[in-house]
């Protein structure tokens, strides 16, 4: 433990992490960038419409897309309403933006999707309604279906974050208790056109699964969103219970769909990655993306992903070192029943595993963060680890075992200035994680 915990000589350490630091932090960087919607949605717009155009959206990102829209098209009249996470509402001239809770809905959530959905009402054929979409949707249109209330809906969405399901499943459980996602969105609007730009969230890009796809046609069942509920073993009420066994399940390939709709997708973990590993090539480190679409326990994939890094370090093999690894996706932090956990997010909790596994060894960097720039609930994007970040927990009189094993990461790096605070970044593809071994 003691030698590798020992810290290089001052000036040599100073020099490798200020290095490894902007390196990192210039990565992540260009990751955000490379989802603005600003610089991308232009590109993805529709003909400009006969008759009127309408626009609705949900995610953490749909304010500023409505506003890139609105410089877009600057002669065309539009109307229309999104809804966005509180403190990500940007000026627009003609569409208004809604604010609501996120993760958890709220009662703004539930009017939203009111007032959304009644935008779209009465539409002809020539009329046009573009979907701003994106990652924090599904909580921010919430829109309980006839004869379960909100509260119920909101116990269920939190037992779900904390149970270590997939953002698919949790969003499946979502769009079979709304009135609104699952394809209802886009069947209110008939026979208008519906184009939908999303901005993509979730491991696999499938639009049906970002937001709980409000304008997607539905491929899952009532049945699937019960069988997610058992699998977990939630408390589920008596009302959700009944609304899924009792309704009729419905034909997937039967849901009324204008075949003109359509969606593109305007940004991707993927795509953030590249942009990422664009900055590390520059630099003579040579990028290797391990996977935009990883999930699993986040403390699983530091000790993977720090496996990984040692193999570099070592061998040579996936990649020769100066490297570094790149993946994106959606990790879990399941908290056991009963404990109550710290401030954390997935992002910190796999840094902090990654930190724990490598002990201190030399020569590895890492810095993890979620492009929203809020890491679960807290106000980090996430945070950088370094070779002496146990060795300077010690000196701190901070225990990396004891937080994580309270899910108390954020604290952990707060106590030694390493958290990565971005602010609201008005856009969201996801995780970013990278492993940098010099």
């Amino acid at each position: 433990m003691e030698e590798n915990v020992e810290l290089a000589p001052p000036d040599i350490r100073t020099k490798q992490n200020a290095r490894a630091r902007s390196l990192l932090r210039n990565m992540f960087d260009a990751a955000v960038a490379a989802a603005n919607p600003i610089k991308v949605l232009a590109d993805h717009l529709p003909e400009k419409p006969k008759g009127r155009c309408v626009v609705v959206g949900a995610g953490k990102a749909s304010a500023a897309m409505a506003a890139a829209l609105e410089a877009a098209w600057p002669d065309v009249p539009m109307q229309g309403i999104v809804v966005t996470r509180d403190d990500h509402a940007v000026p627009t001239r003609h569409i208004t933006i809604l604010e609501a809770s996120h993760p958890v809905p709220d009662a703004r959530s539930e009017q939203a999707a009111q007032e959304i959905l009644q935008a779209v009402k009465g539409l002809g054929p020539d009329d046009l309604v573009i979907a701003l979409i994106s990652g924090g949707g599904s909580a921010l249109l919430a829109l309980p279906i006839k004869g379960i209330m909100l509260e119920e809906k909101q116990n269920i969405g939190r037992q779900l974050l904390h149970s270590g399901a997939t953002i698919a499943e949790i969003n499946t459980v979502r769009k079979h208790l709304s009135a609104i996602k699952g394809g209802k969105l886009a069947e209110a609007a008939a026979p208008a056109q519906v184009i939908t730009l999303v901005i993509s969230d979730v491991p696999g890009d499938d639009p049906a699964i970002i937001a709980s796809g409000p304008t997607v046609p539905d491929k899952t069942t009532d049945q699937d969103a019960l069988r997610i509920l058992r699998k977990y073993n939630l408390d589920v009420p008596a009302s959700i219970s009944h609304a899924l066994e009792q309704e009729p399940t419905k034909d997937p390939t039967q849901q009324s769909v204008n075949p003109k709709n359509r969606v593109e997708m305007m940004a991707t973990p993927l795509m953030a990655l590249q942009a990422a590993a664009d900055v590390a090539r520059k630099a003579g480190i040579t990028p290797l993306i391990l996977g935009d679409a990883l999930e699993g326990e986040s403390s699983v994939m530091g000790v993977v992903m720090s496996g990984i890094a040692r193999s570099v370090q070592a061998h040579g093999v996936p990649v020769q070192a100066p490297a570094v690894l790149l993946s994106g996706g959606e990790t879990t932090v399941t908290i056991r029943s009963g404990q109550k956990p710290g401030k954390g997010g997935r992002n910190t909790e796999f840094l902090l595993a990654c930190a724990l596994v490598l002990n201190g060894q030399k020569g590895i960097w890492g810095l993890a963060g979620d492009t929203d720039g809020i890491d679960g609930t807290e106000d980090a994007a996430g945070a950088i680890f370094t070779p002496d970040t146990l060795a300077r927990g010690i000196q701190n009189g901070v225990s990396a075992e004891d937080f994580l094993g309270r899910h108390d990461s954020y604290s952990f790096f707060e106590k030694l200035g390493d958290l990565i605070k971005t602010g609201p970044t008005l856009t969201n593809v996801n995780d970013v994680r990278l492993l940098l071994v010099l």
